[in-house]
């Protein structure tokens, strides 16, 4: 073992010895014996055992370590720290500017286990509200958060969204507007993808030299048909190469799960790799139906798919489920229902946590009732657009609310959330949510799975269940639109509109700019073939209101 990898050993044992509040002095001790270690002449590996307690900044008990170390090529001491550590807090050690005594407070006060929940929590403005955290050390950490995130191997759609309005713009000034397309799981609207994908109807030569003068695009692969090149040493850029004649068979055998092409070609007698189409619109001419969107391209069931009245931004009438100044948001609610005003939506929902968040300035009841009276003058201000009292309130660990009913009833609707205690059994998550779903106050079960993407895995559901029970207590399930939620997944939507259970397509807005998050839920909720019909967020003002006066009468 080097002495580079021993000082590691050490380095990491100080650092968790910080994170798990152990003896300061000793974790200083290990801190400095890292760095003399590293700094070393000779190898400790070549050394006479007896002879390393005498090493200048080492010492007897330091000695005793790195002997055990080189016999046994770990350390029992660090071992049993690993094991009490979440791997997420492990992971964050690894982010540049984000040190153990700021991960302890991270982890043992405000609950996050890993670098998602972290840049979540950024994003919603929560670090600022501790010791030691500021809106410049917030910033510096996101900023490393999205640096590290960057460089990692699978994007969400929102991470991929930018380099694909910067890439495919510059493909077609090089190729052609017709000879260019996107395609793979971006085209499809996937939560996640691993690389951007194209089909190209250009020459293979043509491709490689163009590519070739680009300086942040390297070619990395190539074989028949296709090319992979990295744009900044990050994201990688699958090219599918074709020709005029064969550009809609590639395209469609590239833009849609294996399943749905195979049941396609089986019904519709239309084989792929004999025949050839310049564009998809022959495909779905020769097969007899209307072309089926990307997005719709994940199930065999699809393949007869009608897509006329699928839910579009447009059908988007008011903004549900916003944060604000009075918790975790960056923006007043003046603020935040002008830019909702500004956007053309016609009413705002502010749901902003309740008390049991404290890490999120949850309000206490005595704000609640200040809050409201504030949203009242707002209302006289900004009529005819109208703000709604709502709140996001904590299913606790029992299933009870977080506010006792007479101040649930002072609310136009609630939404129920999950948001602490996150490590449940199934049966454990079930009862919390069922006890919520089952609240007369409950008007919007929110983000119900927990889950955030490539972060924090969901905890266990049992979905059918919890559709019935939305359905039998009349409970809207939402689709949280935050790119890093995008829960409830669109898998179970098409069972949610057959059980004519509501979903709700909401932001989770914790500022003005995170109103636009709306637009990940639609390209979310399409995939499950949601109609506006379907969708709480769709009904205009008058609508809105009988919907929650009917949910709040007796």
């Amino acid at each position: 073992m080097t002495n580079a990898e021993i000082s590691d050993v050490f380095s990491l044992l100080a650092k968790l010895m910080d994170i798990h509040n152990e003896n300061n002095f000793k974790a200083k001790s290990y801190a400095s014996a890292a760095f003399t270690i590293d700094k070393l002449p000779e190898q400790l590996s070549t050394a006479d055992r007896h002879e390393i307690q005498f090493t200048r900044g080492i010492g007897e008990s330091t000695a005793k370590k790195i002997i055990e170390i080189l016999e046994t090529g770990q350390l029992s001491q660090l071992n049993e720290l690993i094991r009490k550590t979440p791997e997420g807090i492990l992971e964050m050690l690894k982010i540049k500017g984000i040190g153990p005594k700021k991960i302890a407070v991270i982890w043992k006060e405000l609950g996050i286990e890993s670098p998602g929940e972290l840049l979540y929590a950024c994003n919603e403005n929560r670090l600022i509200h501790y010791k030691g955290f500021g809106e410049k050390s917030q910033l510096s950490i996101r900023e490393a958060l999205e640096f590290y995130f960057s460089n990692q191997q699978r994007f969400l759609y929102a991470q991929l969204e930018p380099i694909e309005q910067l890439i495919t713009p510059f493909l077609k000034t090089l190729f052609g507007e017709e000879q260019v397309a996107i395609a793979g799981d971006y085209a499809c609207q996937a939560d996640i993808a691993d690389q951007l994908e194209y089909v190209i109807a250009a020459d293979a030569h043509e491709i490689r030299h163009a590519l070739g003068q680009v300086e942040n695009m390297i070619l990395k692969q190539e074989e028949e048909g296709k090319m992979v090149f990295l744009y900044h040493q990050a994201i990688p850029v699958h090219i599918y190469i074709a020709e005029e004649d064969n550009f809609g068979t590639v395209l469609f055998r590239q833009s849609g799960a294996q399943e749905f092409l195979q049941a396609f070609q089986d019904t519709y007698a239309i084989d792929l790799a004999q025949e050839s189409f310049s564009t998809e619109e022959e495909i779905f001419e020769v097969a007899g139906i209307a072309p089926i969107p990307h997005f719709a391209r994940h199930k065999k069931e699809n393949i007869a798919a009608s897509c006329d009245q699928i839910i579009t931004v447009q059908d988007i009438k008011g903004v549900i489920h916003n944060h604000s100044t009075w918790s975790d948001g960056k923006n007043s609610i003046e603020e935040m229902a002008r830019a909702c005003i500004q956007k053309g939506y016609e009413y705002l929902v502010m749901s902003d946590h309740s008390v049991s968040s404290f890490y999120a300035n949850g309000l206490n009841v005595d704000r609640v009732l200040k809050q409201q009276e504030e949203i009242d003058l707002l209302n006289q201000k900004l009529a005819p657009f109208k703000i709604f009292k709502s709140i996001e309130c904590d299913i606790l660990n029992d299933g009870r609310l977080d506010y006792d009913n007479h101040i649930l009833a002072t609310f136009d609707l609630v939404i129920t959330s999950i948001h602490q205690n996150l490590k449940m059994t199934e049966e454990k998550a079930m009862e919390r949510l069922l006890a919520a779903v089952s609240n007369p106050f409950t008007t919007i079960l929110g983000h119900p799975t927990g889950r955030l993407l490539l972060s924090r895995k969901e905890y266990p559901v049992n979905h059918d269940v919890l559709i019935e029970a939305c359905k039998k207590h009349q409970v809207a399930i939402e689709i949280n639109a935050n790119p890093r939620r995008l829960d409830v997944d669109w898998q179970w939507i098409q069972k949610a509109m057959q059980q004519n259970v509501l979903l709700s397509i909401n932001p989770d807005a914790h500022s003005m700019n995170g109103i636009d998050d709306i637009r990940f839920g639609v390209l979310c909720a399409q995939k499950g073939l949601l109609r506006a019909t379907s969708n709480v967020s769709s009904m205009n003002l008058a609508a809105f209101e009988q919907f929650i006066a009917k949910k709040k009468s007796p």
